[in-house]
């Protein structure tokens, strides 16, 4: 038998032992605490990929290289167009990990000024029946210095994005110098930022909603970004519960500030038409997952058709499919991002939606 024949028999057979094996640890993850399994999830993720061999199986079963795949988006290139939403990767630990997953882009954060452990747990919850999560984790992390160490470490070559916010315990007068100290700092290792304003798990945050305010605050990192020799994309990152009039003003401020997109949605307050029962029980927090699909992806079409394509759009919420990530791009996303599905379905998720889109370029 030829050796290469031998070494293709060989890739796919441990190809598919990784992927059994998801199917069989997935029942642990499960019947542990959310946050305790993703805990667990990154160091058998670590570990796994430290052994000899491991990066190039990972590779053979996650990963889908196609030159047609490749997107230039806000000037940057992408490997493909699908990315992993900020909240999964707070502290960057996973860095250059994520990219043997399939990913064209990761997103870390949410980062602040200063670490902070966030809100009080239990604050993550599984929604079985729903295929959703609700989290008030509160911007937990390890802060500024942290998140620059992993960077200086980066051996990934797929785009990093920074999603930038405030501390729980900033006062409202300096949120500007906030976000600006975190853009300031993350500038020369991150090729993009996304200014967080819309999570509703940090507290006071009405002035963060307030369209004057925004203006000041995306204008005064717009300003520090053009005293750069090389300046990097600014998104602005909006929740899913706006309404239209809310939605236009969205428009008005990208198109006024010249910022360079939208990451359409955040994580939703609104518990419509759940399955789950006791959610009293639960609490308050933002929800993710498959019930906020055809929301988040009726907010892109929107944004879309009222600024006529005026600037791009990340597209995220409720992605749990081919399809789902189809209909995204579709309403007029650039780009999109998985998390919630990402968890519900696998690490198989990332490879299936480029092979959708590699077959829909082919028709």
């Amino acid at each position: 038998m030829p050796l290469e024949l031998t070494k293709s028999l060989i890739y796919s057979y441990f190809c598919i032992q990784i992927f059994v094996m998801y199917k069989l640890l997935k029942p642990l993850f499960f019947s542990l605490d959310p946050e305790k399994a993703h805990h667990l999830v990154f160091k058998l993720t670590k570990f796994s990929l430290n052994l000899p061999g491991m990066k190039q199986l990972w590779r053979k079963a996650y990963v889908l290289e196609d030159k047609r795949l490749e997107k230039e988006v806000f000037g940057l290139k992408f490997k493909n167009p699908v990315g992993l939403a900020a909240g999964f990767d707070k502290d960057g630990k996973l860095l250059n990990e994520l990219e043997h997953l399939g990913f064209g882009f990761v997103e870390l954060g949410t980062v602040t000024p200063k670490a902070q452990v966030g809100n009080p747990k239990k604050r993550l919850f599984r929604l079985i029946e729903d295929e959703a999560l609700i989290n008030r984790m509160g911007f937990n992390n390890k802060g500024l210095d942290a998140l620059i160490e992993k960077l200086k470490n980066r051996k990934t070559n797929i785009v990093v994005g920074g999603n930038i916010g405030k501390n729980t315990d900033t006062d409202p007068e300096n949120y500007t110098k906030d976000y600006t100290t975190c853009f300031e700092a993350l500038h020369p290792y991150v090729d993009y930022f996304t200014v967080n304003v819309s999570c509703p798990n940090v507290g006071s945050h009405a002035k963060l909603q307030d369209k004057d305010y925004l203006v000041e605050l995306l204008e005064a990192l717009t300003a520090i970004n053009k005293s750069k020799d090389k300046q990097k994309p600014i998104l602005l990152k909006i929740a899913p519960d706006l309404n239209q009039i809310q939605l236009d003003e969205i428009v008005e401020l990208v198109l006024e500030t010249k910022i360079n997109g939208v990451v359409s949605t955040n994580t939703a307050t609104s518990r419509d038409g759940l399955k789950t029962k006791n959610l009293d029980q639960i609490g308050n927090g933002g929800l993710s997952g498959k019930p906020l699909r055809k929301q988040a992806t009726e907010v892109i079409r929107y944004l879309a058709e009222k600024s006529n394509k005026a600037f791009p759009i990340i597209g995220v919420g409720g992605i749990h499919s081919e399809e789902d990530a189809l209909e995204k791009l579709a309403a007029g996303a650039d780009l999109i991002q998985v998390y919630t599905g990402f968890v519900y379905e696998g690490p198989t998720l990332v490879k299936r939606i480029n092979k959708a889109i590699l077959n829909q370029l082919k028709e």
